[in-house]
């Protein structure tokens, strides 16, 4: 039973991390990366269709990104998410492919983004934080309705204590390497 508890809060904790490690790939950094654009939806026929199902998405060099739809009638509607979207970047095409040009960052907007990472860091830490507010609650009803002894409970709380530190540990380490990358010139 409080293995049970303690896989369960491995798995829930995992999913913070993995997460957050999602979210911070769509923080611009000076640098093309594919996680900036992947998550456009586009009105595609009527359905709203996330930009990496319907194209191609590359990064030829390091200050831009390619986009190839599979459809070429789509380029379009491809075109109008992109800057309807919070990305920041105004997408030119061709009529075949989509380019969107990085520019270089100001200190003022790295800045910024450094501080938009630091608060979704934060808040990746309370979301490991509550489950283990949340396991260990049940450990200490199990223990009150007597279906663990108190040795139990105190060990459990210790090895769920070691599995949130080693959480947070990586949700720091996500961060400060999000925040290098976003401060480097």
């Amino acid at each position: 039973m409080v293995q049970e508890q303690l896989s369960d809060a491995k798995s829930r904790m995992s999913s913070a991390v993995e997460a957050l490690q999602h979210e911070l790939a769509t923080v611009r950094t000076g640098r093309a990366t594919v996680g900036i654009v992947e998550h456009v939806k586009v009105d595609y026929y009527g359905t709203s269709t996330p930009l990496n199902q319907l194209a191609t998405i590359s990064t030829p060099d390091p200050k831009m990104i390619l986009i190839q739809p599979y459809d070429k009638g789509a380029v379009g509607d491809i075109t109008k998410s992109l800057q309807k979207s919070d990305i920041g970047l105004t997408p030119s095409n061709d009529g075949q492919v989509i380019r969107l040009a990085i520019p270089p960052l100001t200190e003022e907007r790295r800045k910024e983004l450094a501080k938009q990472v630091r608060k979704r860091v934060e808040d990746a830490r309370v979301a490991v934080r509550n489950v283990r507010r949340d396991v260990h609650d049940h450990l200490r009803k199990l223990e009150h309705d007597s279906e663990i002894s108190q040795d139990d409970l105190h060990r459990s709380e210790q090895e769920l204590q070691k599995v949130t530190d080693e959480h947070v540990a990586d949700v720091d380490r996500a961060g400060e390497e999000k925040e290098q990358e976003v401060l480097t010139v």
